[in-house]
């Protein structure tokens, strides 16, 4: 497993990527509203992106077709932006992604209730963004991680939600996706001993009911096989020797 440990200048390049990426991630959230399609939002992030002198990292990589995944409802991640798919009220939206300034990746996800919706549906948003918080708490150097994957379980468990077992968050710099892993359920062996100097995308991915998923004939979208609603957070973090830095964060 080749994991990277960032330099200062690094991890200042690092930040600079992070920091353009939640202010897209908050021009994008103002901008949900019933109405709207999901391509509208993946073309508004995009214009965002290179605006801010940046390269979606998503646009392209694998071939995914858009530059802002747009999940709605059952749709746990990489739903493809659509003229045809319009927000309705009382829907639940996941916009994952990322951009690359300088050469360095940042990524991150934020769920949206569009209009009014449900108290069930706003309490797996605000849990599913809490598990991150939880979990986050152990990422620190000297800890291991699986440390934040068992606590992300621990916390999500309670409500009896599902937790999605087939994706995971990784390890990030010059490329989106590196080493580790980073598992949102619970693990059995401690993992690798965390290090000041790296930088990870956690991301829960939390099912109102079951955890299975399936991939749609679009071989992207990924939906909940029982139906229920899903919801999606992440942050890209650095790992120090004392609390972790979001970077991800305003």
């Amino acid at each position: 497993m080749a994991v990277t440990i960032k330099s200062e200048r690094e991890i200042d390049l690092m930040r600079k990527s992070c920091r353009l990426l939640a202010k897209v991630h908050e021009e994008l959230g103002q901008a949900i509203e019933p109405g709207i399609s999901t391509l509208y939002i993946d073309q508004l992030g995009e214009k965002l992106i290179r605006g801010m002198g940046g390269i979606p990292n998503f646009l392209h990589y694998n071939g995914y077709p858009a530059s802002i995944c747009v999940s709605v409802n059952d749709e746990v991640v990489h739903g493809i932006p659509r003229a045809d798919r319009i927000l309705q009220e009382g829907d639940i939206v996941s916009l994952d992604c990322g951009l690359i300034y300088k050469g360095y990746h940042s990524d991150a996800a934020r769920t949206h209730g569009v209009g009014r919706i449900s108290p069930e549906a706003q309490k797996l948003i605000d849990e599913t963004k809490k598990s991150f918080f939880e979990g986050v708490k152990r990422a620190t150097a000297g800890n291991h991680l699986h440390d934040i994957s068992n606590t992300i379980d621990n916390y999500v468990s309670q409500f009896g939600y599902g937790i999605v077992r087939d994706l995971v968050g990784h390890g990030i710099g010059t490329s989106l996706h590196e080493d580790p892993e980073v598992p949102n359920f619970r693990q059995k062996k401690r993992g690798m001993k965390l290090r000041a100097g790296m930088t990870l995308a956690i991301e829960p991915m939390i099912n109102m009911g079951g955890g299975d998923v399936e991939w749609l004939d679009d071989s992207w979208t990924v939906v909940t096989e029982d139906g229920s609603l899903s919801a999606h957070y992440e942050n890209t973090i650095l790992i120090t020797d004392g609390e972790p830095e979001i970077l991800t964060l305003i």
